[in-house]
């Protein structure tokens, strides 16, 4: 992938820090931070619908890119992914019009305060996957996703189109399907700077460095109602619920009930616990008719605005986490 034009000036950076937070609470205790974030981040009509929620309630999101959201399917083959062949992709490429309203709205989102980070590229999961993947593999991942973003828009438009970030300043990954070799892919993120990485399972706990990096899990949690346990993911919430079947129109309201009272009861242990930070993940989706994105509507709208609450990416709370640091005592899982 041969960059097709020069950047012009100074690309925005792609984990804006913009807000500050007190390392304490007036009642003592830290800010309750919750953290949403999204994968892949294609869909148009789910980016504004996303920007406006963050906007209603002041919350910042952290949104995890998939290279070939910006790059011409026509170019696919410049991608050489590990064990598969050149151009593969398991969630396809972009066309003109996509690649260019992508570009427009992550460099708005950059502008809002908003965090994107990578989802690296072609999402391939499983036996055949990333998980096989060495450090130097990854790192050539990398090194697509940010040949991805730099040249990508122009190339769709067949003319000088700034990208719609420095891909250098990025500094956070989700992995594919949460999988992977965690030491040899951490590894290849720290050796670029990265800061964080937020793929793994964890539980409602301050989090802690791992591999150099801090590690913002994807939470342990009980549905509510049941005694079974699902991760704070759209996917793994889908799974436990209708094990990712679409249930009947009927029930989306008992299952948006259920969701929902599911962060609740995540945000009050949160609460019983020293405010650790709660972590939600999602995918850009409708699945299941919507109950998930409608049940995390719902949650960010009434919960963002609370006292002891900070909507943040996670870039923000890497920010207050080398401030002041995991508070004392405060790092067991709950």
């Amino acid at each position: 992938m041969k960059p097709s034009t020069t950047p012009t000036g100074k690309l925005p950076a792609a984990a804006p820090v913009l807000r500050s937070f007190p390392g304490r609470l007036p009642n003592g205790k830290p800010p309750l931070f919750v953290v949403v974030s999204f994968d892949g981040a294609g869909d148009l009509a789910l980016w504004a619908r996303w920007r406006a929620v963050a906007k209603q309630v002041n919350a910042r999101m952290t949104f995890f890119l998939s290279g070939p959201y910006l790059y011409p399917g026509d170019r696919r083959t410049d991608y050489k992914p590990p064990y598969k062949k050149p151009g593969a992709s398991d969630i396809g490429w972009g066309d003109t019009a996509s690649i260019l309203g992508r570009t427009k709205v992550l460099r708005e989102a950059i502008a809002e305060g908003h965090e994107i980070g990578t989802h690296a590229n072609g999402h391939f999961c499983g036996a055949t996957g990333i998980g096989r993947w060495t450090t130097a593999q990854w790192t050539a991942e990398l090194g697509a996703f940010d040949r991805m973003v730099r040249t990508g828009p122009a190339l769709a438009a067949g003319k000088a189109v700034e990208p719609p970030f420095d891909p250098a300043t990025v500094k956070g990954m989700r992995t594919p399907c949460l999988e992977g070799n965690r030491p040899a892919y951490r590894l290849a993120m720290a050796q670029r700077g990265m800061l964080y990485d937020a793929s793994a399972p964890g539980y409602i706990a301050w989090p802690k460095k791992a591999d150099g990096l801090w590690n913002f899990p994807l939470e342990s949690v009980t549905l509510a109602g049941t005694a079974r346990k699902t991760l704070t993911m759209d996917y793994n919430l889908w799974f436990a619920q209708t094990e990712a079947r679409k249930a009947p129109i009927a029930e989306a309201p008992a299952l948006k009930a259920q969701v929902l009272a599911t962060y609740r009861q995540a945000l009050a242990k949160s609460r019983a616990s020293g405010n650790p930070p709660l972590f939600l993940g999602n995918h850009f989706n409708r699945w299941n008719n919507s109950v998930y994105s409608d049940a995390l509507t719902a949650f960010v709208t009434e919960t963002c605005k609370q006292p002891d609450v900070r909507c943040v990416s996670n870039m923000e709370l890497a920010s207050w986490l080398a401030k002041y640091g995991v508070p004392s005592g405060q790092n067991r899982p709950s």
